[in-house]
């Protein structure tokens, strides 16, 4: 049975892939891109995510997304719009699976502060950190390091690269260089992610207090998708309500983003994936739904990224990291034999094995490892 025979022509296909960094055979019941998903889904990384912070740190509730949770509802999210623009389900869920692995502890606060102890080493990129992830850090196979995932695949997880590291990465790093767009399906992951986290966002924020549905009806698009829960479910409130907003705003973000997509992909006159790669990005909001995202992202990143209780978690956050981070340098017989360099490596070498020991630890792990480190009685 071909699983793909239905895709459109500018699909991603398994059979003209750029293929594996290190040849397999093919798989006998499954396409290329599906052996890629379920790779990702019984990796160490992904399991590590169940424990990564997204808005909120775990221990602060058990109720809010994890980097795993968000990780399962951008690929849901992601398959729904690639089925309705018949491009490649298989690999737009192994991208968005996958898109967050490199991520460090403690959301953007651990990623800004691994990245600021990385400056004089060449820095941190967390998708960067997901390439490496799945090329380089998991240790599954005898062959080869990593997952040997399919270019496709890789190119996808790489969502943005600086131009000094894509001159590193030899043929994945090439269209950053080249100014070419990647597949569809990549495409479709990063505006999936951002479906997802807008929107669950909302509904953590709500959950936790930070913000009120007062504080939310200041924004149209939420206020808006309300008042049409009220009107269909007189005297709903409470979670029902909350629920029944949000789902209809992902469902009109979902529909707006498959209808001018596809208009897009029309007037452009797209046949094949050649095309998809020379044109600017074709999958995207209609403007007026794009500027109904801007607001509520706005609305999210004053009232809830930076309320002061985020705040003095993300600055606790920061500190954790940059102390394990000077702790390691200064003394890397601190680190777990796999993790050490020998005396005549590097500082440059050394400090990204620091990074990747840190980029690697879920929140209570490295909040437990700066307690031993640093607490006087902890082991």
């Amino acid at each position: 049975m071909n699983y793909e025979a239905h895709l459109a022509p500018y699909a991603a296909r398994s059979e003209a892939s750029r293929g594996r960094r290190f040849s397999e055979p093919a798989p006998a019941s499954r396409t290329e891109f599906q052996r890629d998903r379920d790779r990702i889904i019984h990796s160490t990384a992904f399991r590590r995510l169940e424990y990564k912070t997204q808005v909120f740190v775990n221990h602060e509730g058990d109720l809010f997304r994890t980097r795993l949770t968000h990780s399962i509802e951008v690929a849901q999210i992601a398959r729904s719009i690639a089925r309705n623009l018949h491009l490649n389900e298989d690999l737009v869920e192994a991208i968005s699976l996958a898109h967050d692995l490199g991520h460090t502890p403690f959301g953007h606060a651990g990623q800004e502060a691994l990245n600021e102890c990385m400056q004089d080493f060449g820095g941190f990129e967390h998708n960067l950190q997901s390439l490496r992830v799945v090329d380089e850090l998991e240790e599954h196979y005898g062959a080869f390091n990593g997952l040997n995932l399919m270019f496709e695949t890789r190119e996808g997880v790489l969502k943005h690269c600086s131009m000094s590291n894509a001159r590193k990465l030899g043929d994945i790093g090439q269209r950053f260089i080249d100014k070419k767009q990647p597949t569809l399906e990549a495409q479709l992951a990063n505006l999936a992610d951002e479906i997802a986290y807008n929107n669950h966002d909302i509904d953590d924020g709500l959950r936790s207090g930070l913000i009120t549905t007062a504080q939310l009806d200041e924004v149209d698009f939420y206020a808006r998708h309300r008042r049409e829960v009220e009107v269909v479910y007189p005297g709903i409130g409470g979670r029902r309500a909350i629920h029944e907003t949000i789902r209809r705003m992902i469902n009109a973000l979902i529909v707006d983003l498959t209808e001018a997509s596809k208009a897009r992909i029309g007037d452009a006159g797209i046949r094949t994936l050649d095309d998809v790669r020379n044109v600017p990005p074709l999958i995207n909001f209609s403007d007026a739904m794009q500027q109904e995202a801007v607001l509520l992202k706005r609305f999210l990143r004053t009232n809830l990224y930076h309320h002061y209780q985020v705040n003095r978690m993300t600055s606790k956050a920061r500190r954790i990291v940059r102390e394990l981070f000077d702790a390691f340098m200064a003394e890397p017989r601190l680190l777990p034999p796999d993790y050490q360099v020998t005396e005549r490596g590097s500082q440059q070498a050394r400090a990204r094995k620091v990074s990747d020991y840190i980029a690697g630890m879920t929140d209570r792990y490295a909040m437990r490892e700066h307690r031993r480190l640093f607490t006087v009685g902890e082991i």
